[in-house]
């Protein structure tokens, strides 16, 4: 989860780093499969669905962590991690919002977002760059969904913590929305910044 260090120090592809984010990927689908398998008349599997989001944290902090620990860091890697988290946070949005637990605007500016950092990228291609690093904000807005929508989805079940849980997630709600749109708009006067100076950029994501 940390982005304290981004030098490439490893060619190597199947590193522990690179399967625990290859792990987090795999969950995606399942993910989506246990959340909104209630919609098509299937058992609540909010449980299931509530540990893999948990296992996608974890293994979100553990794989940046043990990476620069065992100077793992890697091209795949690096490719890799911010996809996952892209992923995991478009897959919850689907999943909650069909299942009415996220309202739809709170979708609605997230998915703005990504359209909006999407515009970026072929101004970027053009000018011979990739998509630029990642940034400890981006980070930490992801960071603070993916603690978000675990509570949330604790905080649609039948039980004492309901609540609870419910008034900490909108929280981390609003709180990683507004980091979220915060490091896209950095990402783009970086953009803007690095394109008019001519200068050679590095690929990852925010």
């Amino acid at each position: 989860m940390e982005v304290q260090e981004t030098r490439v120090q490893t060619d190597r592809v199947l590193t522990i780093p690179n399967l625990l984010s290859m792990g987090r990927l795999v969950g995606v689908p399942l993910f989506l499969w246990l959340i909104l398998w209630p919609v098509f008349d299937g058992p609540n599997n909010n449980g299931w669905a509530l540990l893999i989001l948990m296992l996608s944290g974890v293994s979100d902090y553990l794989d940046g962590k043990l990476a620069r620990r065992w100077g793992q860091v890697s091209r795949v890697g690096q490719l890799l991690d911010p996809l996952a988290d892209r992923l995991y946070v478009l897959s919850t949005l689907v999943g909650l919002t069909w299942r009415e637990i996220l309202p739809w605007w709170v979708t609605a500016i997230l998915l703005a977002r990504e359209v909006f950092l999407g515009a970026l990228l072929p101004i970027l291609n053009r000018h011979g760059y990739g998509p630029l690093q990642v940034s400890f904000l981006g980070k930490a807005a992801t960071f603070n969904l993916m603690y978000a929508f675990p509570l949330l989805l604790l905080g649609s079940v039948d039980s004492w913590i309901a609540r609870p849980a419910e008034v900490v997630s909108w929280a981390f709600i609003w709180w990683g929305t507004t980091l979220y749109w915060w490091a896209g708009i950095l990402y783009a006067v970086q953009a803007r910044r690095i394109t008019r100076a001519g200068s050679t950029g590095s690929a990852s994501a925010v």
